[in-house]
């Protein structure tokens, strides 16, 4: 991965806190651990909760003995499963750093919703593009790649350190990360190479996460930083927060902005 992104310098202003996103966080986590304890089975638990293009779709049938729920649920079920511990690692490390900000732009409950439909509208992308496939797809990924997709709309100019080459720390505004990223997934789509990625998931998620923010965020909440006719009210406050950033390397450890422009208290304290 080119970009790895590690934490972005976004605070939260509306919540106190991204109970969801560590919550999802958390059930995805122990999802897996649940497969891992399956031992040989594994592979039965992807059949029965994965989402399989072609049984969705009606041209295949699973055996009596798979089938646990219809197949249209598997939409959603499939985002709680991974292949593997590196599946999982990235995949919550980019739920951890995009996530909280997304969740801080509509709410709780509004997120949650948002990350379960974004997540089965990315499985049916990939089973419409793969809709012979009898593979099951899995994996949190084109739920993510809403809440990226969400994220590019709502702070473009946010400012995140990535790991270039998984090595060298560098800071870059989100707007060159995820433009770099979903561009990637088109590039990896068209190479022609043997992949078990599902790429038309990403795809798929992360354009209905541009499009599904613009309802699901709260009133008065602006997109693309404040540009242009989207620009708050309370320029200052945004002004001060993006010189707080720009000297700090910690995300989200500030509370909201003060009605003069100044930072509240670090939280816990």
């Amino acid at each position: 991965m080119a970009l790895l992104p590690i934490k972005d310098y976004n605070d939260l202003k509306r919540i106190s806190f991204q109970y969801v996103t560590v919550g999802l966080i958390a059930a995805c986590v122990a999802v897996f651990l649940w497969q891992l304890s399956l031992g040989d089975q594994q592979g039965r638990a992807a059949l029965q909760y994965g989402t399989i293009p072609a049984v969705l779709f009606g041209s295949r049938n699973l055996a009596p003995e798979l089938y646990a729920i219809h197949p249209v649920l598997t939409l959603f079920t499939s985002v709680f499963l991974h292949g593997g511990w590196m599946h999982l690692i990235f995949n919550m490390l980019f739920l951890w750093v995009f996530g909280d900000n997304v969740e801080d732009s509509m709410g709780h409950l509004r997120f949650l919703i948002f990350f379960l439909v974004s997540g089965a509208i990315a499985s049916f992308a990939h089973a419409i593009f793969e809709a012979g496939s009898a593979s099951p797809l899995i994996g949190a990924s084109g739920a993510i790649s809403a809440v990226l997709g969400a994220y590019l709309v709502l702070h473009p100019k946010a400012r995140l350190l990535v790991l270039f080459m998984n090595i060298i720390p560098m800071r870059l505004p989100a707007v060159i990360v995820l433009v770099g990223w979903i561009a990637l997934q088109f590039m990896s789509l068209n190479s022609g190479a043997e992949s078990n990625t599902a790429w038309w998931a990403h795809i798929g998620g992360f354009g209905t996460g541009m499009v599904l923010i613009v309802l699901f965020k709260r009133r008065g909440v602006p997109l693309f930083d404040g540009v242009g006719r989207f620009k708050p009210a309370d320029t200052e406050a945004l002004e001060s927060d993006e010189r707080r950033h720009a000297k700090s390397i910690f995300p989200n450890t500030v509370g909201p902005i003060a009605g003069n422009g100044a930072p509240k208290k670090p939280w816990g304290e």
